[in-house]
């Protein structure tokens, strides 16, 4: 059973859905850190994160694992090399190829088929988990956003805008999967909203609905 988390980079999904996952006790999933991941593999072997066909046999052998605060590549814990800044932006362009989303969302699958999760993306709720008995679609402004993100990784705003257009242009627009809320999601805007806001409206709606 999966309550789906999606939404544009900056709205505060992850930092909600774990919330959430330890109100609940669920076990949080962040399929983004998986994206991370084959980025970082590739930029290590020297692949270009734009090529297809090198990057979707990569997806499919790399060995990754996901736990409470920790994200291993390969037997190594990657949870703060997956967060450099030239990681996410590779993450982006390897997130658009076909074969690396089948590969990923594969797995995906695969782990919350036999447990209770809080999944975070941003297909989780159209791609993933269609049949999620509840879906949200957070989203915030651009300028919270960037300022948000910019605070996360510590590099400036300038270049975090920047980084973002560009991630939200090929979110939306690539042919796989495209990033768009589901016709059944219930929309968030945490723009004016504090984390433990966002948290308490995601639970009372999942204990509305039974799910706890």
């Amino acid at each position: 059973m999966v309550i789906a988390i999606d939404g544009p980079a900056g709205a505060g999904k992850s930092t909600v859905a774990r919330g959430v996952a330890d109100m609940l006790g669920f076990t949080f999933l962040d399929s983004g850190a998986m994206y991370r991941c084959v980025a970082l593999a590739a930029l290590r072997r020297r692949v270009d994160p734009d090529d297809e066909a090198a990057l979707g046999p990569i997806a499919r052998e790399l060995e990754i694992r996901l736990g409470p605060g920790l994200v291993e590549l390969d037997g190594e814990d990657v949870t703060e090399a997956i967060r450099a800044p030239e990681v996410d932006d590779a993450a982006s362009r390897v997130s658009v190829h076909p074969g690396v989303r089948e590969a990923l969302v594969e797995r995906q699958r695969a782990l919350i088929e036999g447990g209770r999760y809080v999944a975070v993306g941003r297909d989780i709720g159209t791609v993933v988990s269609p049949d999620a008995p509840l879906k949200v679609f957070l989203t915030a402004s651009d300028h919270v956003r960037v300022r948000r993100r910019a605070a996360e990784s510590g590099e400036a705003v300038v270049d975090v805008a920047d980084a973002q257009r560009q991630r939200d242009v090929r979110d939306r627009a690539r042919r796989h999967s495209p990033l768009r809320r589901a016709s059944d999601a219930v929309e968030l805007d945490t723009t004016e909203l504090s984390v433990a806001e966002v948290v308490e409206r995601v639970v009372a709606l999942a204990r509305e609905r039974g799910l706890q």
